[in-house]
């Protein structure tokens, strides 16, 4: 009778359990366009979904639905722990049947009427200034700032309010140390050292409230295009470099990814374990092309591909010779042990 370490182990790799968890998304959504990722560890995945629902529909119901569906079949089919499925609704589209709406005009109530075309056909470019205002950037309400220095300002302004009232109300002596800041501050002239030091911290503090005031923030998600003229959609960078991780790991030849992306800039990093490099190179190229298309980024992004040849990697022979080696063979004779059998 064979040991467990004679029978060997099973591995379910992360794009496998993903492509499974889309399919079985896409049997719930009837066929409608979505996109997972999963990350395995041991004997459990971690499943997060982003979908396109239809509308008009209870939405909590279906993500619900969606998401007992999705973690049943996926662990049925994998074998795995999936305890649940974390969707993100990242589009409504409209049912089949929903231009056959009741409506005062005869319209989807899903969908405004469209507007009347005058003579100049000002209506016909009402569309397109709509979609220009989706902005280039997110900007953040930068809360963290705002609750630091309105709490300081809060609990400055009531030990001083506070302190007034004492003294005029119950005809109590000032603080101690408001009486040793006037006197502090009576002695101490603009020239002094403390006082310099602490205007340029104030003026320091002024600049950074400026700068988060004129600066847009939030690096780390990139807005979308969308049609809907009062919509804004963003994703979040790491998205990005996900699903452009995946699809330039399906490229034949292709090992390690690594993808970062920059606000106007996608930097591919992929190592070449076998195929002849420009070929590879082009592939790669395109393939990070049609995962960023893919996203509905709203400024186009530059892609940089940079291909390193493994260890293993041979360049493909000329002249009828043979590009690659089969699979588990070892390189001829060379200098040192690696071309010993």
């Amino acid at each position: 009778m064979s040991t467990a370490a004679q029978r060997g182990t099973t591995t379910i790799a992360d794009r496998a359990v993903r492509r499974i968890a889309e399919r079985v998304a896409d049997e719930a959504l009837a066929e409608r366009t979505s996109r997972a990722a999963v990350s395995v560890q041991g004997h459990r995945a971690r499943v997060a979904l982003d979908v396109a629902l239809p509308y008009p529909a209870p939405l909590s119901e279906s993500v619900r639905s969606l998401q007992e569906h999705v973690a049943g079949r996926t662990q049925e089919l994998t074998g795995l722990d999936v305890p649940t499925a974390r969707v993100r609704v990242t589009s409504l589209t409209p049912l089949a049947g929903a231009d056959e709406g009741t409506g005062e005009h005869g319209t989807s109530p899903a969908a405004p009427p469209a507007p009347e075309a005058g003579a100049d056909g000002a209506a016909g470019e009402r569309r397109p200034a709509a979609a220009a205002r989706t902005p280039r950037r997110l900007w953040s309400r930068r809360r963290v700032p705002v609750a630091v220095l309105a709490a300081l300002g809060a609990a400055v302004c009531g030990a001083l309010a506070l302190d007034l009232v004492m003294v005029h109300a119950a005809h109590r002596p000032a603080a101690a140390w408001r009486v040793d800041a006037v006197h502090w501050l009576s002695e101490h002239g603009p020239g002094d050292r403390p006082v310099v030091v602490a205007g340029g911290l104030m003026a320091l503090l002024g600049v950074w409230m400026i700068v988060l005031a004129v600066t847009p923030g939030l690096r780390r998600r990139t807005t979308l295009r969308s049609p809907a003229p009062r919509v804004v959609a963003a994703v979040d960078r790491s998205a990005v470099e996900a699903l452009t991780r995946d699809a330039v790991g399906e490229v034949a030849g292709v090992g390690e990814v690594r993808v970062r992306v920059r606000r106007r800039r996608v930097s591919v990093r992929a190592a070449l374990l076998f195929g002849e490099r420009a070929a590879v190179r082009a592939d790669v190229t395109a393939a990070a092309g049609r995962a960023l298309a893919s996203c509905g980024l709203r400024t186009p992004l530059r892609t940089r591909v940079r291909l390193t040849p493994a260890p293993v990697w041979r360049p493909p022979a000329a002249d009828g010779e043979t590009a690659q080696r089969p699979a588990g063979s070892v390189p001829g004779p060379g200098p040192g042990p690696e071309g010993e059998a």
